[in-house]
């Protein structure tokens, strides 16, 4: 079947980077976009990164550009996000999620989803 591990997460202080991964398998991984997310206590999961197919392509949200680098490895089957200059505000689980279509943002947009990993920045 379909899964989608993500790794990576931890607890981090202001500024620091870290380096989210996430290993797909049970799908033809070079055929799919790529997208993390991102959801805080009480808010609704919402869209950080995605990554096209190919790897061409990528699109990000205001709050993150400049900080933050979405990557795939088709060989291995993997997306990475990259993450420096961190903030309190990033503070989130961060979950990969696969897509069929040309880098979409919402999340019904995407077919499947991992567990998702925990980041938590402290100031």
């Amino acid at each position: 079947q379909v899964q989608l591990v993500e790794s990576g997460g931890g607890l981090v202080q202001a500024g620091d980077s870290l380096r989210l991964s996430c290993a797909a398998s049970g799908l033809t991984f070079s055929r799919y976009g790529m997208g993390w997310f991102r959801q805080a206590p009480g808010k609704e999961r919402a869209f950080v990164a995605g990554i096209s197919a190919s790897g061409m392509s990528t699109t990000y949200v205001d709050s993150v550009k400049g900080r933050f680098t979405i990557s795939r490895d088709n060989a291995k089957n993997t997306v990475y996000l990259q993450m420096a200059s961190l903030k309190p505000e990033d503070t989130a689980v961060y979950y990969c999620a696969a897509t069929r279509l040309y880098l979409p943002t919402r999340t019904y947009e995407y077919d499947t989803w991992g567990q998702g990993t925990q980041v938590t920045v402290s100031s």
